[in-house]
């Protein structure tokens, strides 16, 4: 069983790639939740765990986390990047 770790800091367009941001910017979303991630995860088809006292290493205030299982068929490129997608639109 695969666990990928998804931390906001990934997908926000106020944090650059040497902060931790790990998409492009286009897409990007300013300061996303760990509960939009978690949805986005779902929607991907993902079963997906917040937790919310976790803080990212390179940030001070504590955002939390969301832990994807079972997401072996995909690399966590792809998996961020289509979270990304997902929270991208769950905004519009």
């Amino acid at each position: 069983m695969v666990e990928n770790v998804i931390w906001p800091a990934y997908l926000d367009a106020e944090v650059s790639r040497s902060a931790g941001r790990r998409v492009p910017l286009d897409l990007a979303v300013p300061e996303p939740t760990v509960d939009e991630i978690a949805a986005a995860a779902q929607q991907v088809g993902y079963d997906a765990v917040i937790e919310r006292e976790r803080t990212y290493p390179r940030e001070y205030e504590p955002r939390g986390r969301v832990l994807v299982k079972d997401a072996d068929d995909a690399s966590k490129n792809d998996l961020v990047q289509a979270i990304a997608a997902y929270v991208t639109a769950l905004r519009e």
